[in-house]
């Protein structure tokens, strides 16, 4: 998958870079875009002391970032959950809850409703890293 900054369409994945990391979500439309909770950044500080899926304009998604749209390779192409259905997954769980930065987070979120897994690179970049520290490169 790459990441291009793009006009967004009905059902896409998309993403904006916070710091060192990112947040993700799902686009509907310039007043709909769903997410698994806000970006980390200090202006939504309590908006995320509890965290939930929820709509928000593209305005509030992005906070004054550039957004992305992901680009799926061939493989991810022939997985990849249509639009309509993305989007009718996305809403059918807003207001849910349970967010984990390692095991829940708003990429695997995200993820779910395009590609039909939950998976987070982030997450799988960070347990690399662990290991590589723990195991001194060997991963066990």
């Amino acid at each position: 998958m790459k990441w291009v900054p793009a006009d967004c369409k009905k059902g896409d994945m998309i993403r904006i870079k916070v710091g060192s990391f990112y947040h993700y979500g799902v686009f509907v439309s310039e007043d709909e875009v769903i997410q698994f909770g806000y970006p980390p950044v200090p202006e939504f500080k309590e908006k995320n002391e509890n965290i939930t899926v929820q709509a928000v304009d593209i305005d509030e998604f992005s906070s004054g970032r550039i957004v992305e749209v992901a680009v799926f390779d061939r493989r991810e192409k022939k997985r990849r959950v249509p639009p309509d259905e993305t989007v009718r997954l996305a809403r059918s769980r807003i207001g849910e809850g349970g967010y984990n930065i390692l095991h829940n987070n708003c990429e695997h979120f995200a993820s779910e409703c395009v590609l039909g897994e939950k998976k987070s690179a982030q997450e799988e970049h960070v347990r690399s890293m662990w290991q590589s520290m723990l195991f001194g490169g060997e991963k066990k």
